[in-house]
């Protein structure tokens, strides 16, 4: 006697969760809720990315679609929509400084392959310093048409914000866009107003500088770093 199916013979509960096979979802809500969900819904579950953003019902959570990335709605505004035209011959006397940049930017995004065959790892990015009008945004415009690549354009003041963490959403989220408009040249111009020597301060205000410069070292450099993402920083000295 198979005491299973006798069990089911006399209407006995059974936990259909348990017998049920196929892929499971782990969601967290808005409200900092952990919803385990034994059935997807209506989205194909091959579909689905840890860290993906997706509508649900409000009361059985069974996820409804998937959304699009949210970002914040200042990043989105530094992407330049215009493709650059510029051209190194509009740029003069520069010739050593724009083949610098070839072999930093240029190269490693276009012909990445001949680094890995050497075993060499390309520079994350440039910084690019002069007194004003020399050419240093033209050069980083230059860069981005022959490499047909997303130009964000950032500017140090606008990473100093008053409220703790803010500065650091920006440039991660300038990151994560950078990631998905792959290849991508991020310019961020007065890099000096957040890259500062560390010190210990009281302050505040310190303190946050510090914290988003260290949020843009991270990204530049930490696991989950983009070889396809080059940072160019411009200051005037």
């Amino acid at each position: 006697m198979n005491p299973e199916e006798e069990a089911e013979e006399d209407g006995a509960n059974i936990d259909l969760d348990s017998q049920r096979k196929g892929k499971c979802v782990v969601l967290k809500t808005s409200t900092r809720q952990t919803i385990f969900l034994p059935v997807v819904g209506l989205v194909d579950p091959d579909k689905l990315k840890p860290g993906d953003l997706v509508g649900v019902n409000k009361d059985s959570y069974l996820i409804l679609d998937t959304l699009p990335s949210e970002y914040d709605s200042r990043v989105k505004a530094m992407e330049v929509d215009e493709k650059p035209t510029e051209d190194y011959n509009d740029i003069g006397g520069l010739e050593k400084q724009i083949q610098e940049l070839v072999e930093a930017i240029v190269l490693p995004m276009t012909h990445s392959e001949r680094f890995q065959k050497l075993g060499i790892r390309p520079p994350k990015g440039v910084l690019l310093y002069g007194p004003p009008g020399t050419g240093k945004t033209l050069m980083a415009r230059a860069c981005a048409a022959q490499t047909n690549a997303t130009f964000l354009k950032l500017a140090g003041p606008q990473l100093v914000q008053m409220f703790i963490g803010d500065g650091a959403k920006l440039v991660r989220d300038a990151f994560q866009l950078a990631k998905e408009k792959s290849p991508c040249i991020i310019f961020i111009d007065e890099i000096d107003a957040i890259g500062t020597k560390r010190f210990d301060s009281e302050v505040s205000g310190d303190r946050e500088v510090q914290r988003t410069m260290l949020e843009l070292l991270n990204q530049l450099d930490g696991f989950s770093s983009d070889e396809r993402i080059k940072v160019s920083g411009n200051f005037v000295r």
